[in-house]
């Protein structure tokens, strides 16, 4: 029997999937490889690949484009032309205000509708962000992190203000110096982020929330201090 075939190969070669996926180090929107050379990699079908991709596809995990590939993340919902208006018009500190607005109260539904799977995911993101060799691995872990937040709120509506604010936030240049390769083994994001999928984890939405904004603010001291004169 091919691996994938049955109910039990079916999750097991899902599971497989995801996590060849989640350790490749991809960011959103990265493509991955053609159905053939994942079949190859995993030693199934293109049938019970595709029947495995289609269940990642359906929990957000990736999209697909025909003609184009499959690529990692939710698909997007973004008028791109618009976050490119956005990015010109907005302020940093007008990013800091709305991040501060919008993701706590993402943290705290996330609390109350994050599925087991969802717990797991961030888990995984905030593990990942701890060992990141480099900044820039560190910064697309932390970016799943936040997003993985925004999907276990199962509301779309949410999920659009957080995928346009995150659009937006990542195409504006903060300027932070970088005097190290990678985040320092102390380096307090870390704890933050554990603090965040714990509560979440323990449906606990007053403390998820209080910790993203302790998060938040803990960020943005560093990153740009003058935006936390209004947050107190």
């Amino acid at each position: 029997m091919k691996l994938g075939e049955g109910m039990d190969g079916a999750s097991d070669l899902t599971q497989r999937l995801r996590d060849l996926i989640d350790n490749a180090g991809y960011r959103h929107n990265d493509r991955i490889p053609p159905e053939r050379d994942l079949c190859a990699r995993l030693g199934t079908t293109r049938n019970q690949l595709r029947k495995s991709l289609s269940e990642l596809e359906a929990q957000g995990r990736i999209w697909r484009h025909v003609g184009r590939g499959t690529f990692v993340g939710a698909r997007p919902v973004l008028n791109l032309t618009d976050v490119t208006y956005l990015r010109d018009q907005i302020k940093p500190e007008q990013v800091v205000a709305v991040r501060f607005t919008i993701e706590p109260e993402l943290s705290r539904l996330a609390a109350q509708h994050a599925s087991r799977s969802d717990c797991d995911q961030m888990k995984l993101c905030a593990e990942k962000c701890r060992t990141a060799p480099d900044w820039r691995s560190y910064e697309a872990w932390d970016n799943h992190l936040h997003h993985a937040i925004a999907r276990a709120t199962r509301n779309q509506l949410y999920l659009y203000f957080f995928e346009t604010l995150n659009s937006v936030r990542r195409s504006i240049v903060w300027g932070q110096p970088r005097e190290t390769r990678g985040p320092s083994a102390s380096y307090s994001s870390f704890q933050e982020h554990d603090e965040i999928v714990a509560a979440i984890s323990l449906k606990d939405g007053d403390r998820a929330a209080q910790a993203m904004r302790q998060h938040l603010q803990s960020v943005y001291s560093r990153v740009l201090p003058s935006s936390l004169a209004d947050e107190g």
